[in-house]
């Protein structure tokens, strides 16, 4: 199965494909969309196309994408949840399941502590993939939401529980 995740931005889009094996998750690709356009609204058309385009190119067949966390400022996060939007259409337009993960959960997903920096996330997914050559931080952290997503998927697929509902399950009963 082919996974695609998506680390939004209204300036800059990450994005990474995998191939989610039984036994193995397999790098395909991985890249930055630099935003074109002057206003919001063309950023987010802009968003929308090239994600669209992505998936044309490497049809997957689902797709994992990062949680609005507050950023900066109330602002970020609203600019941060409008280019989540424009990406989730695209991929919901392409018959795409999708799935959204929280930054902390990304994070213990690929390095084991949902405080890990950048640089242990970047250096985790060269590891886990096999990659040589550098990543930038936004397409090292799509690939960290695709590995999270097949990891996720893989424990649902096993136990018929979606292991993001147990936390819920557990908080809920406090």
């Amino acid at each position: 199965m082919i996974i695609l995740g998506i680390d939004p931005g209204s300036r800059v889009t990450g994005f990474g494909i995998v191939d989610n094996q039984a036994n193995s998750i397999t790098f395909i690709a991985s890249g930055n969309i630099k935003v074109g356009g002057d206003t919001l609204p063309q950023r987010l058309g802009y968003i929308f196309a090239a994600i669209k385009d992505v998936i044309e190119e490497h049809q997957p067949e689902q797709m994992g994408i990062e949680n609005v966390f507050m950023a900066r400022s109330a602002g970020s996060a609203l600019k941060l949840g409008q280019a989540r939007g424009a990406a989730i259409c695209a991929a919901h337009q392409a018959g795409l399941e999708i799935a959204e993960y929280a930054p902390r959960e990304i994070k213990k997903a690929i390095v084991g502590t949902g405080a890990a920096s950048k640089e242990q996330i970047q250096d985790m997914v060269k590891r886990l993939l096999g990659i040589k050559q550098e990543l930038k931080s936004d397409e090292a952290d799509g690939l960290a939401i695709a590995i999270c997503h097949a990891q996720f998927y893989a424990s649902r697929q096993k136990t018929g529980i979606d292991p993001s509902m147990l936390k819920r399950r557990r908080s809920s009963r406090r």
